[in-house]
């Protein structure tokens, strides 16, 4: 098997010109140029996945796939409804669910949040909320018929409030009855039964749970509730299925996926990391300017060598590929050494879970997802980069006159 001699040529010029000296300098920069792009854009790239995979699988685990609403804002005979929507293929299970923005306080201390009327007993077709309770049980809280009624409140909700299983909270309404001095605010006590905890904050601050028939007497909406929580069995087809339940039920009914409830967040999540994709790519284009400075200084400097091989019969293509393979094995290297940087860095985060103050983040730590797809676009993309940018010096070598360098040997 012949060797070719251009790759043997351009293995030798990666060495400096010291008699003992190793890799040049500035294809050691060139190298690192590339290494540090790609290792930069794995890692940003797998985190911006991990961010929108973990707020995903939280926004899911506390709120259901699909949620059927009224334009009158109640839903009557909502059991027939249920039963009309679980025959639907994709659908995996309903619950009735009563929504509700009320105070809650204790002492001197009062808080908004969302209230939302639930049945313990088939909620777990719908949400994952009730798994992620951390302290108490719901065993308590499904009894609802006799003294003060359970609650279930996140665990930042717990904290601003200084609550403690077994104690007793307010719950108060802004929308009540007209006394003779005005509007008067209802208000009911309620017995803090478990404390759970998505590690969302906008969740563990702003969610509470209370048992449906507690909910129903509290609103007035005797056997009404005000949505219908829907799990289907492909997240990815929700919106499908969405609009196949309005056209099923008709008017006034309509149907609201995750996808939609959420849409900003998503279209924000993914923009971003269009945006840091772009500008990181800007780093490996840096990259590139080393290498075709450095394939310009070696042709510069290896003019005369260039010379008597093409006074020995090498081509001009020949010539060319010289250098070309010299500015691929830069990007090659730099990029293998990229990726192992890459994956030594999304693994230390994943593994030490860098903090993050959840308030600002909605996440309480920095979470890394590392997609396959991320590991083949980045390496491709820089590969692609580092053997364009040897085109040009390449070309300067090869349209080298050998006459002018050998003139005055």
């Amino acid at each position: 098997m012949n060797f070719p001699y251009q790759i043997f040529i351009a293995l030798r010029y990666f060495r400096s010109k010291k008699k003992h000296g190793g890799v040049s300098v500035n294809t050691v920069i060139s190298i690192g140029g590339v290494a540090l792009g790609v290792m930069a854009l794995i890692i940003v790239l797998s985190v911006m996945g991990g961010f929108r995979e973990d707020l995903q699988g939280k926004i899911l685990g506390a709120n259901a796939h699909v949620v059927v609403l009224n334009y009158q804002g109640k839903i009557r005979e909502y059991d027939a409804l249920r039963q009309d929507i679980n025959s639907i293929e994709g659908v995996t299970g309903s619950s009735p669910v009563v929504y509700g923005q009320v105070m809650l306080g204790v002492g001197d201390r009062a808080y908004g949040v969302v209230v939302r009327g639930i049945e313990p007993d088939i909620e777990a077709e719908t949400t994952d909320i009730l798994n992620y309770i951390k302290e108490g049980g719901i065993d308590r809280f499904r009894e609802s018929d006799e003294g003060i009624p359970g609650i279930i409140v996140g665990r930042e909700l717990a904290r601003s409030l200084g609550l403690f299983i077994g104690d007793e909270i307010n719950m108060i309404s802004p929308v009540g009855e007209i006394g003779p001095l005005g509007m008067l605010p209802k208000m009911k006590k309620f017995r803090l039964d478990a404390i759970f905890e998505v590690g969302m904050f906008e969740y563990d601050s702003n969610l509470a749970l209370i048992n449906l028939s507690d909910a129903q007497d509290f609103f007035k909406l005797q056997d009404e509730v005000t949505g219908i929580e829907i799990k289907v069995e492909d997240i990815y087809r929700s919106r499908e299925i969405a609009r196949e339940i309005e056209n099923r039920l008709g008017s006034p009914y309509y149907a609201r996926d995750w996808m939609e409830m959420n849409r900003n967040l998503f279209s924000a999540l993914e923009l971003e990391k269009i945006v840091m994709f772009i500008i990181l790519i800007l780093i490996v284009l840096v990259a590139s300017f080393n290498i075709v400075s450095s394939l310009i200084m070696i042709v510069m400097e290896k003019a005369r060598e260039i010379a008597v091989m093409k006074a020995m019969g090498a081509t001009s293509r020949g010539v060319m590929s010289i250098f070309m393979i010299q500015g691929l094995i830069i990007g090659v290297v730099g990029t293998v050494i990229g990726l192992a940087g890459g994956l030594i860095g999304c693994l230390a985060l994943k593994i030490w879970k860098f903090p993050l103050p959840a308030d600002v983040y909605y996440l309480s730590h920095l979470p890394v997802r590392m997609g396959l797809f991320d590991f083949i676009i980045v390496p491709g993309a820089a590969i692609i980069i580092s053997f364009l940018a040897t085109i040009y010096p390449s070309w300067q070598a090869a349209k080298l006159d050998p006459v002018e360098p050998l003139r005055y040997e």
